[in-house]
């Protein structure tokens, strides 16, 4: 049974890149990606969410990762003030148990101590759902973004 008390988020300094392997084939039954592009790129080193203001979490359900997500400076600002939500993910056998809300508090709470603004990118509906249900408001005049947050702790 999942249970709060079961869930624990973890920031990684140093990613085991086959321990999302399950994750990254999870989704792409579902048709998605950006996991995929996650371990390429963070097997690469183009993208380890380590340089400052930037992370990556992990949501555990007791021993197993059943989540991801990361922080970066948004690549496509040309402020400083600016970070992205990248590639949110929660195995579809546990969401609807605050995972996902999980992740993003602690990346929001993150965001907040370096950045004014977390933007992200999503095309899939029940994502624009939960993202909006979280805070966030759809930004309709950028071609890179289609949410965002003014993080209340910078303001």
């Amino acid at each position: 049974m999942v249970g709060v008390s079961n869930i624990r988020i973890r920031r990684v300094a140093d990613l085991d890149t086959k321990l999302l392997v399950p994750l990254a084939e999870e989704s792409a039954r579902e048709g998605f990606r950006h996991l995929d592009r996650l371990i390429n790129e963070y097997a690469a080193g183009i993208n380890q969410f380590e340089q400052d203001g930037e992370a990556l979490f992990i949501a555990y359900l007791d021993q197993d990762i059943v989540g991801v997500c990361g922080l970066n400076r948004d690549p496509n600002s040309n402020r400083a003030d600016t970070a992205r939500v990248r590639r949110l993910y929660v195995l579809p056998s546990v969401r609807r148990f605050g995972i996902g809300r999980r992740l993003m508090d602690v990346v929001i709470a993150e965001a907040g101590k370096s950045y004014h603004m977390l933007v992200l990118k999503t095309d899939n509906p029940q994502a624009d759902l939960f993202y909006r249900s979280i805070g966030f408001s759809i930004h309709t005049d950028s071609a890179a973004h289609t949410h965002f947050l003014r993080l209340k702790n910078n303001e």
